[in-house]
C-alpha cells in the first residue's frame, strides 16, 4: 500500500466545507494532526473559531464527513478525527466549587467490569511504572485485565511493555495488544515517538475517550487507566465522562510530592470517585553492597498523609535497580514471580481487588467444586 504523507492529507480535508463557509485547512479549528503510516488523527477544535464556539454541534456533519473522505482513501486504513471545545464560560467549574456536579457518565462500549485509574499530582514519581505493574500483578492473580496508557503527552507504556508496530483496525474499532498477560494500547502506538502532542486539555480528554470506547478490549475485570499527571482539563474528562470504580494514587514520600498528591486526591473526589489507596514509590533505596537501607525521599510520608485524609496505605515500594533493569528491558518486574518487588506489587494488587469486590465494582470469586 503507497503510504500517505501530511501534505496528501491536508489535500483531502481542503475539499471539506464548514458551515460558515470556509474551508476545514483555511479554518484555525483544525488541530494536532498527526499522520503515522496509514493512521490519520486529527482535532476540530471549536474554541478556536468564535463562529463555532458557542455552537460546537454545527461542526458534526464536517467531523463525520472529514472522517469518512478520510477513510474512503485507499492509503488510509483507520481515521480518528475528534471534535472539542464548545464551553461556556459560565459552564467552567471553579475551584471553589465542591463537589463538581459530573456529568451523566458514558458506560463504556465494551465489557468492562471496572475501571481503575492510577493518577499522580505531578510527573517523575513512578505513575506508569506502578500502573504496568499493578496491572500485570491483577492478571497474576486470576484476573483478565487491560492498560490504557492515556498519559498522552508522555506515553511510555510502549517502552515498558516493549510493544512496537502498529495496532490492527477491526472495522471501527482498534485491537489492543498483548504483552506480560494483559491487554494494552497507548497513544505512543498511533503517532510517531518524535512528535510532539500539542493539544489542548479539551482535546487530549477527546483522544481519551475515544481510545476507551473505539479499542475492542473485549471482556476485562479490570481496565487499569494510567493518567496524564495533574489536575488539568484531561484529569477531569476521565473523571466525570467515565464510570471509573475507583482511583490509586501514587506519590513518593517527599513533602513537595505529597502537597500535589493531595490535590490528585482532591480532585477524585470533587467528582465522587473513590480513593482506592496511597502508594509510596522510590520510599527506600536498600544498597546492593552493604545491605543498609537509606530514605534517599524522605520515608513514611505518604503513609502518614493517607493516615491524615482517611484514606487506604496500599504499601511502600522501593527504589529499586531491578524494577528500573526490568522496566527498561519491557519486561516489568510484577511478572517475575516469586521476587520479593513482584511480591509487593501482588499485595497492592489484591489490596485494590479486595476494594473493588467489596464496592460490588467487581463480583466475588466463583469456587468450582470437582
Amino acid at each position: 500500500m503507497t503510504q500517505i504523507d501530511r501534505d496528501q492529507v491536508l489535500e483531502i480535508l481542503s475539499k471539506i466545507e464548514l458551515p460558515d463557509g470556509t474551508s476545514l485547512v483555511q479554518s484555525p479549528i483544525l488541530s494536532g494532526l498527526s499522520v503515522r503510516g496509514d493512521h490519520v488523527g486529527f482535532a476540530m477544535d471549536a474554541d478556536q473559531s468564535e463562529a463555532f464556539r458557542s455552537n460546537p454541534g454545527s461542526l458534526a456533519s464536517a467531523r463525520a464527513a472529514a472522517q469518512s473522505v478520510l477513510e474512503a482513501d485507499a492509503r488510509i486504513s483507520k481515521a480518528t478525527v475528534v471534535l472539542t471545545g464548545g464551553v461556556a464560560p459560565d459552564q467552567v467549574p471553579t475551584a471553589a466549587a465542591s463537589p463538581i456536579a459530573p456529568p451523566q457518565p458514558e458506560p463504556p462500549k465494551n465489557n468492562i467490569k471496572a475501571i481503575v485509574a492510577v493518577g499522580s499530582g505531578k510527573g517523575g514519581v513512578g505513575k506508569s511504572t506502578v500502573a504496568v505493574n499493578l496491572a500485570i500483578a491483577m492478571a497474576q492473580l486470576g484476573k483478565h485485565v487491560g492498560l490504557l496508557d492515556a498519559d498522552v503527552y508522555g506515553p511510555s507504556v510502549q517502552h515498558l511493555l516493549k510493544l512496537s508496530g502498529e495496532p490492527e483496525a477491526d472495522g471501527k474499532m482498534v485491537q489492543p495488544m498483548t504483552a506480560s498477560g494483559i491487554k494494552a494500547m497507548t497513544m505512543g502506538l498511533l503517532v510517531d515517538q518524535s512528535t510532539p502532542m500539542i493539544w489542548r486539555g479539551p482535546m487530549v480528554g477527546s483522544a481519551i475517550l475515544q481510545l476507551l470506547n473505539d479499542v475492542a478490549w473485549g471482556s476485562l475485570d479490570v481496565l487499569v487507566v494510567d493518567m496524564p499527571p495533574g489536575t488539568g482539563d484531561a484529569q477531569l474528562t476521565l473523571a466525570q465522562r467515565t464510570p471509573l470504580a475507583g482511583a490509586v494514587i501514587v506519590s513518593t514520600p517527599q513533602d513537595l510530592a505529597l502537597i500535589d498528591a493531595r490535590k490528585g486526591i482532591a480532585m477524585f473526589e470533587k467528582v465522587n470517585v473513590p480513593i482506592l489507596g496511597l502508594v509510596e514509590n522510590m520510599s527506600m533505596f536498600i544498597c546492593p553492597d552493604c545491605g543498609s537501607e537509606h530514605h534517599i525521599f524522605n520515608h513514611g510520608g505518604a503513609a502518614d498523609a493517607a493516615a491524615e485524609l482517611s484514606i487506604p496505605f496500599l504499601g511502600a515500594l522501593p527504589l529499586d535497580m531491578d524494577i528500573r533493569t526490568s522496566s527498561d528491558a519491557g519486561a516489568p518486574i510484577a511478572a517475575k514471580l516469586g521476587s520479593a518487588q513482584s511480591t509487593k506489587f501482588m499485595e497492592i494488587a489484591g489490596q485494590v481487588l479486595d476494594q473493588l469486590e467489596k464496592s460490588d465494582a467487581l463480583p466475588p470469586p466463583r469456587l468450582v467444586m470437582a
